[in-house]
């Protein structure tokens, strides 16, 4: 039997990954070029919203057999607006969903991009607000500074995310190891593919009082 070679190799990604944004529903923009070299994405073209830049890169990364994105796809708003204007829209966006403790935000806008800054008790409440970022029209990026309150002492944190790696049906987590500092979780080893990485990622999110997680998990397919 013949062994495919590394170009028709990434040429199937190339397909598949085309195919897999083309799924995605709130992804609307046809102009997302996908180009692959050695299971290395790159993603270029333009959309009209932020929150679909993001929704391409986490399309992308949900294949198998992509080892890294670099996302360059450019925003092309329809209707330009003025920082204040999105500034309101975000914070009003935080303020209707009951799991963000808005008071604990501060917004800031300079050029179309948010800037999140402020502190929470739980990292699902620091996703939630750069959620409520990226789905306000007229956004660019998204730099979130939000910080989290540390809780339970490192011994404890890294059994319970241990825990919950090895109770996780997406996670191999034989070949991940975990270690704690100062509120700051360190994730190392290897994985299949980008969707194992970040599951990882959010089973120690969940874990309360972390503040950071570094992730130096490989993906080797």
């Amino acid at each position: 039997m013949r062994m495919r070679t590394r170009n028709e190799t990434d040429a199937q990604l190339r397909t598949a990954l085309a195919m897999q944004i083309d799924w995605a529903p709130e992804i609307v923009s046809r102009d997302i070029s996908v180009s692959v070299h050695r299971g290395e994405v790159t993603l270029t073209g333009f959309v009209h919203h932020y929150y679909e830049k993001a929704a391409a890169e986490r399309a992308v990364k949900s294949v198998y057999g992509v080892t890294a994105v670099a996302n360059e796809i450019e925003i092309a708003a329809p209707v330009a607006r003025t920082d204040p204007e999105i500034a309101r829209d975000v914070v009003h966006a935080m303020s209707v969903d009951a799991t963000i403790p808005g008071e604990k935000i501060k917004v800031v806008v300079k050029g179309g991009f948010v800037w999140l800054e402020g502190s929470v008790d739980w990292n699902f409440q620091r996703v939630g607000a750069v959620a409520s970022a990226e789905r306000t029209a007229g956004v660019r990026g998204v730099i979130n500074n939000i910080a989290i309150k540390p809780h339970p002492s490192p011994a404890d944190l890294k059994l319970r995310i241990e825990d919950a790696l090895r109770r996780s049906a997406e996670v191999d987590a034989r070949h991940i190891s975990v270690t704690v500092c100062d509120g700051m979780l360190t994730l190392a080893g290897n994985v299949r593919s980008w969707v194992e990485r970040e599951a990882a990622e959010r089973a120690a999110w969940a874990a309360p009082g972390v503040s950071t997680v570094v992730d130096h998990i490989a993906v080797t397919p």
